[in-house]
């Protein structure tokens, strides 16, 4: 039986990498840090992913097990040995501390074997390279003899998964939609089985088609729900106004997605609409707090609006819908979460252009640079700053 190593044992792990692998055939050994989990795992035989929402399904998932790297890396690395593939869903910055098993794995690994199947489903753009990287950098002068014994392939990757319900155990509750997009040309001629995923030969369309919808319109409508007073996304989605902000975003979003990529407008509005009836699922209770929390983090240079309303102004087009949700991030007041704390506290002490400077990492000079002060203006009109 083919089997595969999975780090990361959260819900995430359980409900849709580990699920997918399961479908496609592998035994799935997780393998995380937290004991209660990995004992908890290793205490039944099959757990279930709830879908929830419509077309939703039960899918019960047997053929697993759990290791806990913190306390026996060397079984996790003895299981890398004779591993077929090995995933991760354990956040960008975990990456480093999985690099140095997955090489131990490796260099025990038979010469005879087919080389060993790497992929990180992480939230970020080309996760797979960051592994890699930190693999060479733990190989310490070793990663040629590393390297020819495994193929790394970047991915992307998009399920919502909301808080738990109490006393659910193992099992996840999930939203019926899923996509995990990878990279075919790594593997040659023999990619992993897994039927549930897609290759593709060209990753960056998906990823920024991602980026760019989902993380971009899920975080534009925590922050204008949040605005508004409302609590859960769905909720939020529920109001015309909100749902027109958000929408207006998006339709500039996938503009720049078709100027930049060729994507077909049609199939970008389908997409859209997809997204939106995702979000707007009454069965997932996400909160706009837990979305939109680290808003410094969700304003930086790359990521899901300065990101894509830079390459847009650059090339003309409209980003009123993107700097309105700017607008909004600027006015999320959460004293739970550190970094709304902290974006309070810089708007009350920096003068426009010195906050947007420090925040977006935008040159002075930028087309985009003068439209985001200004709604850094307005918000610290609105606050007296």
């Amino acid at each position: 039986m083919m089997k595969a190593v999975h780090f990361g044992a959260g819900n995430i792990g359980r409900g849709f990498v580990g699920l997918l692998l399961h479908q496609g055939g592998y035994e799935v050994v997780f393998s995380d840090v937290a004991a209660p989990l990995v004992d908890a795992i290793n205490a039944v035989s099959e757990y279930t992913v709830h879908e929830v929402g419509e077309g939703g399904e039960d899918t019960v998932v047997t053929g697993f097990r759990a290791l806990n790297s913190a306390v026996d890396a060397q079984a996790v690395a003895d299981e890398i040995a004779t591993a077929d593939v090995v995933t991760t869903a354990v956040g960008p910055t975990i990456l480093k501390f999985v690099a140095p098993l997955i090489v131990a794995g490796i260099g025990l690994r038979e010469p005879s074997l087919p080389p060993l199947q790497v992929m990180a489903c992480e939230n970020a753009i080309n996760a797979t390279d960051l592994l890699r990287d930190e693999m060479i950098t733990a190989a310490e002068g070793a990663w040629e003899a590393v390297s020819a014994h495994a193929v790394f392939a970047n991915t992307a990757v998009d399920r919502i998964v909301p808080a738990q319900p109490e006393g659910s155990g193992v099992d996840v509750t999930v939203e019926p939609f899923f996509e995990w997009a990878i990279e075919r040309p790594p593997f040659g001629d023999t990619p992993p089985h897994i039927p549930g995923a897609h290759f593709v030969d060209d990753l960056a369309p998906y990823i920024e088609r991602k980026l760019f919808t989902v993380n971009t319109g899920h975080a534009t409508t925590a922050y204008f729900g949040a605005q508004a007073g409302i609590e859960t996304i769905a909720a939020a989605l529920e109001h015309p106004e909100i749902a027109a902000r958000v929408s207006a975003a998006l339709e500039e979003t996938s503009a720049l997605l078709t100027a930049k990529h060729g994507l077909d407008e049609g199939d970008l509005a389908v997409y859209r609409a997809t997204i939106l009836s995702r979000f707007a699922n009454a069965a997932l209770p996400d909160t706009v707090w837990r979305v939109g929390r680290q808003p410094l983090r969700k304003l930086s240079r790359h990521e899901r609006f300065v990101g894509p309303a830079a390459e847009a102004a650059e090339r003309g087009l409209p980003v009123a819908g993107l700097v309105a949700a700017i607008g909004a991030a600027l006015a999320f007041d959460d004293a739970e979460d550190p970094q709304s704390v902290d974006l309070q506290r810089m708007l009350r002490e920096q003068d426009a252009a010195s906050f947007t400077a420090s925040v977006t990492g935008l040159e002075a000079e930028h087309p985009l640079f003068a439209r985001i002060a200004g709604a850094v203006a307005d918000r610290q009109d609105d606050i007296g700053g």
